[in-house]
């Protein structure tokens, strides 16, 4: 008989990772949990060349074999067709994504390609908005960048009809990078 103790901190995440991908189920956005292994094969079913980006600063992970313009002109932006960034959160309960604004590019990398591509570590998914916040507080206590929540694609109904990425991009993928 095997016994697996778990502490209260993995259980937690367990469930946070468990809600964020039903979360993101209910938006109809697609999500893909990987291995930094399978990191590349699951980018690579996610995107829409060409494709531009900004570093991801997750260990083990890399576009090494993957063809992402990083530092994207203006020219090269306009023509991406996918757009990858990092996202420093995720939360649970809403199925949204913590974007930081950068020196990259972060921002607009992530809004003006039609399809976004966001990848987030396993760990940095919190169950609710009260923990995003209190993470932000420290963030921005540090005097450190603005930052964003972004749930779903963009939709607007002020002429009528809804209508989705207007905004932002029309599609917009998750990829969860388990912890090794």
């Amino acid at each position: 008989m095997i016994i697996t103790f778990y502490s209260q901190f993995e259980c937690m995440a367990t469930n946070s990772v468990a809600t964020f991908e039903s979360s993101l189920r209910n938006l109809n956005i697609r999500c893909t949990r990987t291995t930094p292994d399978g990191f590349t094969e699951a980018l690579s079913e996610s995107i829409e060349p060409p494709a531009v980006g900004v570093p991801l600063d997750i260990d083990d992970i890399s576009f090494e074999k993957i063809s992402v313009t990083l530092s994207p002109s203006s020219e090269q932006l306009m023509n991406a067709k996918t757009g990858i960034t990092p996202a420093a959160l995720g939360v649970a309960a809403q199925g949204s994504l913590l974007l930081q604004s950068s020196p990259k590019g972060t921002e607009p990398v992530s809004l003006y390609p039609p399809r976004h591509v966001a990848v987030v570590r396993e760990s940095d998914i919190v169950p609710d908005i009260r923990n995003a916040l209190e993470w932000l507080d420290d963030e921005f206590a540090d005097g450190r960048r603005s930052a964003v929540f972004a749930t779903g694609v963009s939709a607007t109904g002020d002429m009528g009809a809804l209508v989705e990425g207007v905004h932002g991009p029309a599609a917009t993928c998750v990829i969860i990078v388990e912890d090794r």
